[in-house]
């Protein structure tokens, strides 16, 4: 695994201790070197779209908005977007060349939005919620309650008063997003869930001394996000090993997916949840009978 790489399944922007948990100093610093990836500060890297969104708000005369403004105000995001994302307002005209390579969206701009050239909080993570993938909204709405940069009640309201078009997603982006989600791998495995029809809760308490990545106390089922991130060191790796062996004494059903799988299997990934939910719903049915 590449620096960028690393970079990318950490939400696009992480600090040095996170990304040498994946990848060696070496790697970082010819990263940087290669414009691969860039350091935002000291300790603190992000990809290059970042940079380009600024470049591309500058060359077409308008903001940073969608998930190109989340990078920038230092949100997760299940992935980078593919160009720069610019927010121009309606009725201008842009020629193709000024246009070329950047993903332009037409509509309304605030005057302190222009002035700073990028779109607030709380317009990003709806802008997101009403043009994206429930999954990917999502983990840009759980980092914003995370890092405390929005509040709930801020997103609803913002949410209800957007646009006609993609208002119904937004509302459900706004009602579902949850501050506990660690990382946009488990925002991304809730939503996979929620689209099923089951319903988790982040950083669930199982045990006295265990909280699951995600969890349901009725049907004692525990989703584990498992992560190079996290399992970098012998440590972490045996404690988790512990951990499930003592959900599993407790009749809990443990299961644990792979970041790639969450990203690109995802029906196969809902599949399973499904099934299990499924049979923990049955065999929870099946011991109330029998008590």
């Amino acid at each position: 695994m590449d620096a960028q790489q690393a970079l990318t399944q950490l939400g696009g922007i992480a600090d040095s201790r996170a990304l040498r948990r994946m990848v060696t100093h070496r790697k970082i610093k010819n990263a940087v070197r290669a414009g691969e990836i860039t350091r935002l500060s000291r300790g603190r890297y992000t990809l290059p779209v970042v940079d380009e969104a600024w470049q591309a708000a500058a060359r077409v005369n308008g903001v940073v908005s969608h998930l190109s403004a989340a990078m920038l105000w230092g949100l997760k995001v299940k992935s980078p977007p593919a160009l720069p994302t610019v927010t121009v307002p309606r009725g201008r005209k842009l020629s193709p060349q000024r246009g070329a390579g950047v993903d332009v969206h037409y509509a309304g701009v605030a005057a302190e939005e222009a002035s700073a050239r990028i779109t607030s909080v709380p317009r990003t993570v709806i802008d997101c919620a009403r043009a994206l993938p429930f999954d990917a909204a999502l983990a840009v709405a759980d980092s914003a309650l995370r890092q405390g940069k929005v509040t709930r009640t801020q997103l609803l309201a913002a949410a209800e008063a957007s646009p006609r078009s993609g208002r119904s997603k937004a509302v459900r982006v706004a009602r579902e997003a949850d501050r506990r989600a660690a990382n946009p791998f488990e925002s991304v495995l809730r939503a996979i869930a929620l689209d099923r029809g089951v319903r988790l809760e982040p950083q669930l308490r199982c045990h006295e001394f265990i909280c699951a990545d995600l969890g349901s106390n009725d049907l004692r089922l525990a989703l584990e996000a498992e992560s190079w991130a996290y399992h970098g060191d012998r440590q972490p790796f045996d404690n988790d090993v512990r951990r499930y062996t003592t959900l599993t004494l407790e009749r809990w059903i443990v299961l644990r997916f792979l970041w790639n799988d969450v990203m690109h299997r995802q029906q196969e990934v809902g599949d399973i949840i499904v099934a299990v939910a499924e049979w923990c719903a049955e065999i929870r049915q099946f011991e109330r009978r029998a008590s």
